[in-house]
């Protein structure tokens, strides 16, 4: 077992609560854009993307949740290369569907590169589970981007382990 930290906090955007979080990369701002958005670097460390971005929408379909995990189709709400991509997706989430909005922005500085990650939580509840998500897969991330093994990143090690947090955090 290792040993995870939760990083995610809870921040009003747009109205509503949103689980926020952010990862730092010794990188330039292109290489982190590209990990984020392009369907063969993101496949190292959460799932891949089909489609033509151009006409603002992508199938996306994560890699690490189980074999029976249903794509999810992506709007691009927002893409401004290599700063900033917002999107739209319906999922499902325990018995029903929800909206989530994502938000992804990246700055650059001496070297440094900052991803800070935003997802709305319209319940919660939700948090419990959301944010020890994230957490797993922006620590596997870094561990990609850094040329490590992913695979050393255990998802046991994030749930429940990270739960109370986000419980306390979104006051579920």
């Amino acid at each position: 077992m290792s040993t995870t930290t939760a990083t995610g906090r809870n921040e009003q955007r747009h109205g509503m609560p949103y689980l926020v979080m952010t990862r730092q990369f010794r990188a330039p701002i292109d290489d982190v854009w590209a990990a984020v958005t392009e369907s063969d670097r993101l496949a190292r460390w959460i799932g891949t993307w089909s489609g033509d971005p151009a006409e603002g929408e992508v199938t996306f379909q994560m890699r690490y949740e189980g074999d029976d995990v249903p794509s999810e189709r992506f709007v691009i709400d927002e893409c401004e290369a290599p700063h900033r991509l917002a999107i739209t997706t319906e999922a499902p989430y325990e018995a029903e569907q929800v909206t989530w909005h994502l938000e992804l922005d990246l700055a650059e500085a001496d070297g440094v590169t900052t991803l800070t990650f935003a997802q709305s939580v319209p319940d919660p509840a939700m948090a419990e589970s959301v944010g020890p998500g994230w957490d797993y897969y922006f620590d596997r991330m870094v561990v990609a981007e850094t040329g490590g093994d992913v695979t050393a990143v255990v998802f046991d090690d994030y749930y429940p382990a990270l739960s109370e947090h986000y419980k306390a955090e979104f006051g579920s």
